[in-house]
């Protein structure tokens, strides 16, 4: 398949909340890569990997941070791809400052948001799958398969 997903993580932290996502491309067959880099900690590892993103093969990109998870708004700043925000629950707030800062973007710079933690890691994960298959068939079929198996 060529659909390719980038999964980012803030912090290896996030590795656990972001596993379902890996779970999820894995079963549907979509490709994909994970890496580790910080909107704070290293902000030009993040503008030069979303600059090439595209370049790279990647089709949509997955970011998974906690705290006040800028990660996802750097990314989509930086780059014309779809971008999956999941806001991870590290912090004493549960995740809700991550889940605001994920969605409150400014016009002009989306960001799609997820529910926090491995929820939205999966759903995230889901929605990508979802994406991919308005151009593939097989794709489709695995995904209708998925929700019938839930009645």
């Amino acid at each position: 398949m060529a659909s390719k997903v980038a999964i980012l993580m803030g912090s290896d932290s996030d590795r656990e909340a972001m596993s379902s996502a890996e779970t999820v491309l894995r079963d549907f067959g979509i490709s994909f890569d994970l890496f580790v880099m910080s909107a704070h900690r290293n902000p030009d590892k993040v503008k030069e990997f979303a600059s090439s993103a595209r370049e790279a093969g990647y089709k949509v990109i997955i970011c998974g941070a906690g705290y006040a998870a800028h990660l996802a708004g750097v990314v989509a700043s930086h780059t014309t791809l779809p971008v999956l925000a999941v806001p991870i629950d590290s912090s004493p707030f549960k995740g809700i400052d991550s889940l605001l800062s994920s969605v409150m973007m400014p016009a002009g710079v989306p960001v799609a948001v997820f529910t926090v933690g491995r929820a939205g890691s999966k759903n995230a994960a889901l929605f990508a799958a979802e994406m991919f298959s308005a151009e593939d068939k097989e794709l489709e079929e695995k995904l209708k398969k998925m929700r019938d198996g839930w009645n």
